[in-house]
């Protein structure tokens, strides 16, 4: 019974029996109370922080403490974050920003500032390593974190050491976050989910089977619409309904996917928390102001882009080896096209130089609102150093150039200098500012 289930403060960390005092912490009086029969025992953690864009800008400017708030492009953009106050009048991520301030006409629509998210995701990041060396970061504010064996370090069971490390971040970086505790990742993700924000929730072993019966299959991480669709047609709308199906048939009907289904559905997620895997790629896009066909148009946005990653590979220490080219048309069809570069590279001019036939083989007549760059295969850079470096004529050229830029950036500021190319649609460089060709 939850009743005599030990009891954890979630403002001091206080671990302690029921019977001590019934509704309020014996050591500080916080009403604040989580109490659970395996607290003591669950160390799988999924920590994510609440609207965490939205409330970065909140945090910036308290002046927006009690208003709805968009983080999002132009009116043909999409919502990258909104505060829950926006969410209740039904914006939500990846909504059309014209439909998002027509949902909430109110709303105060601020442009994102990834650098400043990075910059406190990284802060946060620190947080948590400092708690456990087992951090697998998911995103900029959200992780997996494993605090097993950590009883001893901390003097304190994993859930104390959970509840005083969300009230650091709350402390020191301004914002809040919301914990799921498990035995898996699994589970541990899908408890972070059930309160919100601020919350923190846990799913045993002895309740695991019974909690994922009635929830519906799209909640297993891996099932997507199309699968979901599928499984439903196929009369598996729950969880406890595909449990009921043996693993061997599901991977007969579903292939590969199917063993996964199989054991989540049974509460079993053998994955360990990883630190090592870092990002899978770096990425930017942008929608345009108008839908346009032309090809040289959609080449000059292409080049921001591709240096706008490869400053976040610089600044991650990371290199690439493989480019995708990321298209919307006007119909709102998404279209990707990839290449592998021969070596890891972090030079934009590399990456320019890989998206652009793939551009250029797209261009057939069709009208584009959106054209992104993205990169994986990610790498240790020194290798990629050198062999820019060691390439011949315009590679290595190319690369002295890019460098040469990087530095004058580094003491002068972004707009320092520029590339021709990135002047778009006549415009001039800034008060002392540079092109290069």
């Amino acid at each position: 019974m939850a009743e005599q289930a030990p009891r954890l403060c979630r403002d001091c960390a206080a671990l302690f029996e029921p019977a001590a005092a019934p509704d309020r912490c014996p050591g500080c009086g916080s009403p604040r109370l989580f109490s659970h029969p395996e607290v003591a025992d669950l160390a799988i953690a999924h920590i994510d922080c609440d609207a965490f864009y939205a409330a970065v800008e909140k945090r910036d400017n308290p002046e927006l403490a009690n208003k709805p708030v968009i983080v999002g492009g132009g009116r043909r953009g999409v919502v990258s974050a909104c505060c829950y106050i926006a969410r209740t009048r039904g914006v939500h991520s990846a909504m059309p920003m014209f439909k998002a301030v027509k949902a909430c006409p109110d709303a105060v629509v601020i442009r994102p500032d990834m650098e400043k998210y990075q910059r406190l995701g990284r802060e946060i990041r620190g947080m948590m390593k400092d708690t456990t060396p087992l951090v697998e970061a998911l995103s900029v504010d959200e992780a997996f974190l494993d605090l097993s064996g950590t009883e001893a370090l901390h003097r304190a069971a994993p859930a104390q050491t959970l509840v005083r490390l969300v009230k650091r971040i709350e402390e020191e970086a301004g914002v809040t976050a919301s914990v799921g505790l498990s035995y898996n990742k699994f589970l541990a993700k899908t408890a972070s989910d059930l309160d919100k924000p601020r919350g923190f929730a846990a799913i045993g072993r002895a309740e695991a089977l019974d909690f994922l019966s009635p929830r519906p299959v799209s909640s297993i991480w891996g099932v997507g619409k199309s699968l979901r669709r599928r499984l439903e047609r196929d009369g598996l709308k729950t969880i406890g309904q595909l449990r009921r199906i043996d693993e061997k048939e599901l991977i007969a009907r579903y292939g590969k996917i199917g063993a996964r289904l199989a054991r989540l559905s049974n509460g079993r997620d053998a994955r360990a928390v990883d630190p090592s895997p870092g990002a899978k790629s770096i990425s930017a896009e942008t929608t345009l102001a108008q839908d346009t066909k032309r090809a040289d148009e959609l080449a000059r946005r292409l080049w921001p882009l591709s240096e706008k990653v490869a400053k976040r590979l610089k600044r991650q220490e990371l290199a690439a080896a493989g480019v995708t080219l990321k298209l919307k048309t006007s119909s709102f069809r998404i279209i990707t096209r990839s290449r592998t570069l021969p070596a890891p590279t972090q030079l934009a001019e590399t990456l320019y130089q890989a998206a652009l036939p793939l551009l250029e083989d797209q261009c057939d007549g069709r009208s584009f609102r959106l054209i992104g760059i993205g990169t994986s295969r990610l790498a240790d850079p020194p290798a990629s150093r050198q062999t820019d470096l060691l390439d011949s004529g315009r590679d290595a050229s190319a690369a002295e150039v890019e460098r040469a830029m990087d530095a004058v950036r580094e003491k002068f500021g972004d707009p320092a200098i520029r590339k021709g190319r990135s002047l778009l649609g006549g415009e001039k460089p800034g008060p002392g500012g540079r092109t290069s060709k």
